[in-house]
């Protein structure tokens, strides 16, 4: 082939597919809730959306609904990608309720296979033309990947006429983090999102795909909020609960939360110090962690002195050796472990197995059903998602228990704290908006869903 003709090929495969991709649903099984229902109905006709419901609200069962839909209409293969030890979760599910999926590593797609589910780490192993479509379990973790992998899923997803996305927390906490799944579906990109509804307080530059600059540097433009949140909800719903889209909340109730913040007296003070203070660089609050591990751990160890299960959250390699040094029946799951490892002793937790787990939250704080434990303690960080992810494996829809969270903390480390409360704001303001402009743009039907009436859809859609 000539030069031309080559790069015409190079921009064929780059280029993202054309809008109107759904179709009427072939299939709505009767297990679905009535709010599930709909937002399959929605997806479906849509083609390319995202599910932003919180934990317990049945992501799984309406991904796999979507998938199977999709799976008949096209008479192809859905690949459904999945955080660690999740897939095997998810294939429980599938079984429950009669769905065929297969859990595929090596990125060989059986023959005759309709869902097929991996876990993000393995997507390089397979290849986007083999599947009709695809789900991104968890979604949010995109963000939390390198640019490399990241970049990866993104491509994977590029040539796809059906894609889903289902997660809890999109962007808790910051806005212009909503780019991640924008770009993911084919609609705006994150920088072209930045531009149309963001202005910059200071320099913007771009250079390997980065923003210079901080992210709490972009605000809305002049009117532009409104017009934000409409373009978001053309292509994505959230629910708290089933009442958020006027249904019964019945079965969908959470149990008491019980969150206690415990102040440790550090026994050593910052060098050159009579007396601790709060640490304010990232530096010193990296130094004051690593000073103060002995007696944090020791206070978990204490916490935990139960018979119950419990899951113990933490960031540094040093605190998840020393914190199993300290509870004797508990096992850790660690980063440089193997991915079959890390999944077998996660999903031994989440059978029973294993009555405390040590890990991090960037390995198992994303999607795992863990609600047969009630207890969980934590070390802080600035990162809100994961401190809210990893509350929700066990504080979600379908907990029976009171929850309680223990937060270890020091007086040098009050203002990560303290930064950790106002980002829990600032992430009930941002769903709180999208809710409120989602009912202002749909007109959700309730009686029978007879979808046989043409939808009046707003001006601007």
């Amino acid at each position: 082939m000539n030069g031309n003709g080559d790069y015409l090929g190079f921009l064929e495969k780059k280029a993202q597919l054309a809008e109107g991709v759904g179709f009427d649903p072939l299939w709505m099984p009767d297990f679905l809730f009535d709010f599930q229902r709909d937002l399959v109905d929605w997806t479906v006709r849509k083609g390319r959306a995202a599910i932003f419901a919180d934990c317990g609200m049945g992501k799984t069962p309406m991904q796999l609904v979507w998938a199977q839909n999709v799976v008949e209409k096209t008479n192809r293969p859905v690949l459904i990608g999945t955080p660690l030890a999740v897939s095997y979760q998810l294939l429980e599910e599938a079984a429950k309720f009669g769905i065929e999926a297969v859990r595929v590593t090596n990125g060989k797609v059986p023959s005759g296979a309709r869902i097929v589910v991996t876990n993000y780490e393995r997507l390089e192993r397979f290849n986007s033309g083999d599947f009709a479509g695809m789900v991104c379990d968890e979604s949010s973790i995109l963000k939390n990947f390198n640019g490399a992998r990241k970049a990866a899923i993104t491509e994977f997803l590029r040539p796809l006429a059906y894609r889903l996305l289902c997660t809890a927390t999109a962007a808790p906490n910051d806005y212009i983090e909503l780019g991640t799944s924008s770009e993911a579906l084919g609609e705006l990109g994150h920088m072209d999102m930045l531009h149309r509804f963001f202005k910059h307080d200071g320099f913007v530059g771009r250079g390997g795909g980065r923003v210079f600059g901080k992210k709490t540097d972009w605000r809305f433009k002049g009117h532009a909020e409104t017009a934000f949140w409409k373009w978001v909800s053309s292509w994505a719903r959230a629910i708290r609960k089933p009442s958020d889209y006027g249904f019964d909340d019945d079965g969908f109730v959470l149990p008491p939360l019980t969150e206690h913040e415990h102040l440790i007296e550090a026994r050593t003070v910052q060098p050159g110090m009579l007396f601790d203070l709060p640490a304010v660089t990232m530096a010193e609050q990296r130094e004051e962690r690593k000073r103060t591990i002995q007696e944090r751990c020791e206070k978990v160890a204490e916490l935990v002195e139960h018979s119950d299960q419990a899951i113990v959250w933490c960031h540094l390699n040093a605190e998840g050796d020393l914190l199993t040094d300290l509870i004797p029946d508990a096992v850790q799951v660690k980063g440089g472990d193997d991915d079959d490892v890390k999944e077998e002793r996660l999903m031994a937790f989440a059978h029973g197995e294993i009555r405390v787990l040590v890990t991090k939250p960037k390995i198992g704080a994303w999607g795992l059903n863990l609600q047969r434990c009630a207890h969980v303690t934590f070390f802080p960080s600035h990162s809100y998602e994961q401190y809210y992810q990893g509350v929700r494996r066990c504080w979600r829809f379908g907990q029976t228990r009171p929850v309680t969270v223990d937060i270890v903390t020091t007086e040098g480390e009050r203002k990560v704290a303290e930064n950790l409360k106002r980002k829990a704001k600032q992430a009930d303001k941002m769903f709180d908006s999208l809710l409120e402009h989602m009912k202002d743009v749909l007109a959700i039907r309730r009686s029978h869903y007879n979808h046989s009436e043409k939808v009046e859809l707003p001006s601007w859609l």
